[in-house]
């Protein structure tokens, strides 16, 4: 008998909730089950912060001078 109050699911498909990579229906479901489980809003709390951190590190840019030591070094190397 599966005791599982949705947990399980909610957990398991918190990045795709997180991305809105789910139909309107399944996104629905999870929203219901975070709106009255505080074990799952930590969860997606984590997730949130998660996901911002990374996708604000994949938005930096290495710094200029770095880029061309980079770019001198491997059109010395192609040279070569």
């Amino acid at each position: 008998m599966n005791n599982d109050c949705g947990c399980d699911k909610a957990r398991a498909e918190l990045e795709e909730y997180l991305r809105n990579e789910f139909c309107r229906t399944n996104a629905e479901d999870i929203r219901s089950h975070l709106e009255t489980c505080e074990g799952c809003q930590s969860e997606l709390h984590v997730g949130i912060v998660l996901t911002q951190t990374v996708q604000r590190a994949c938005k930096e840019v290495a710094p200029e001078e770095l880029r061309d030591q980079l770019l001198l070094t491997l059109r010395t190397l192609e040279s070569r």
